[in-house]
């Protein structure tokens, strides 16, 4: 299963996005010279949040680390071949922004709070009145709408596919190595994990390992004796095309009535929660379809008149990893097991945070704590402090 090796000095559960952001950082850092292995279950990556994702990024977040880490990863797009090397391709960003909408008072308060924070951490978010809504965005309603935030230029989708991509094929031409497997139990002693055992019966030592298990996160805590409060929650996506396209590109709208859209190249895309947002089983792909015609599509044409007239292309369901606690990662080491490291509960924002995340587990690894950005705001511990941090910010 992994070929004459059966001991590595970091074993990563978990093979998408993040885990492989880790494996490709731990690999590229000059001063890490051991041994990766990446148990993935399903290397296809069919089920997968990374490949359900709506792939964007946004600095209109109401958490500092949240809005440093968005910084981060806005560098990280940008200079990528910087990063990856010359021979890397470009990562597009379509920044067309995000479009944050509030109807009362309470949710006007918390705009101009988190706009304040943004721009004081080096943000292009601008508040926007009624008005100033209606003279931007003239193909819109706001009539219920008393405040937007919007932040062209440094928001919007990147191609997060290719990005991951790289990650896997550079990491594997550094020596990374991938078992197709799933783990299904932690061997412990002496307060440490010291083998990963897996589902064809094998089990491999290990230095470290990094729970990068999405969804499943809380499944693989487990067998280390520990809880997170990590569930799969669903997330639906419609593609859907206007038979009057709008005269600009559309920012990722966050409305007040639950769901948000966006431009999605000549197509236009709209998400949103089941009507009951609760956990759902880590194999339940299936579509309500009825909350496009009863729900979406009713609010889509009540806020853009133009899209009284659509027609729905494409719709998938997603999974969340959301973390129960306050919607933020979770992060580094927990205090019960000195080498078992999380990277989970990023309740959305796992595609967009890999950069710094991927680049910090790696770091923590090597050096034994955070250098490049202190992610430790996100740190797991705060389980048993019982100090949450809670990001309001959550599609």
């Amino acid at each position: 299963m992994t070929g004459e090796r059966s001991s590595f000095d970091v074993v990563i559960i978990g093979g998408a996005m993040i885990g492989s952001a880790v494996a490709w950082w731990l690999a590229r850092d000059r001063d890490f010279d051991g041994s990766i292995l990446v148990i993935e279950r399903d290397p296809s990556f069919e089920f997968a949040s990374t490949s359900h994702t709506n792939s964007c990024i946004r600095m209109q977040f109401g958490t500092k680390i949240n809005v440093a880490i968005s910084r981060f990863g806005l560098e990280f797009i940008g200079s990528f071949r910087e990063f990856a090397g010359e021979d890397a391709p470009e990562i597009h960003l379509d920044d067309f922004g995000y479009l944050y909408l509030a109807r009362d008072e309470p949710a006007a308060d918390r705009l101009r709070t988190a706009q304040a924070l943004q721009a004081r951490m080096g943000a292009g978010t601008k508040l926007l009145s009624s008005g100033q809504l209606r003279a931007a965005f003239p193909f819109m309603r706001f009539d219920d709408v008393i405040l937007g935030s919007h932040n062209p230029g440094e928001e919007g989708c990147f191609d997060g596919g290719t990005m991951f991509s790289e990650f896997r094929r550079r990491a594997r031409k550094m020596g990374v190595e991938e078992a197709r497997a799933e783990a299904t139990g932690l061997r412990m002693a002496g307060g440490r994990v010291t083998h990963v055992e897996l589902s064809d019966g094998s089990s491999v030592a290990c230095g470290h390992v990094v729970n990068a298990a999405g969804p499943r996160a809380a499944t693989v805590a487990a067998m280390a004796g520990i809880v997170l409060p990590v569930e799969p929650r669903k997330r639906y996506t419609f593609i859907f095309e206007a038979e009057d396209k709008l005269p600009r590109r559309l920012p990722l709208t966050v409305d007040p009535c639950g769901i948000h859209y966006r431009t999605d190249g000549g197509l236009y895309m709209a998400g949103c929660p089941p009507e009951t947002d609760g956990p759902c089983d880590a194999e339940d792909f299936e579509m309500d379809h009825a909350i496009w015609e009863e729900r979406v599509w009713p609010a889509l044409a009540e806020r853009i008149p133009a899209f009284e007239r659509i027609r729905l292309r494409n719709s998938w369901v997603g999974h969340y990893a959301y973390n129960t606690l306050d919607q933020n990662a979770l992060l580094g080491l927990h205090p019960g097991c000195d080498n078992l490291l999380f990277a989970n509960g990023f309740s959305g924002h796992g595609l967009q945070q890999a950069p710094a995340v991927g680049r910090g587990i790696a770091e923590h690894i090597i050096h034994g704590g955070w250098r490049s950005l202190d992610l430790s705001p996100l740190s797991v511990a705060r389980l048993v402090e019982g100090a949450p941090l809670t990001e309001a910010a959550v599609i």
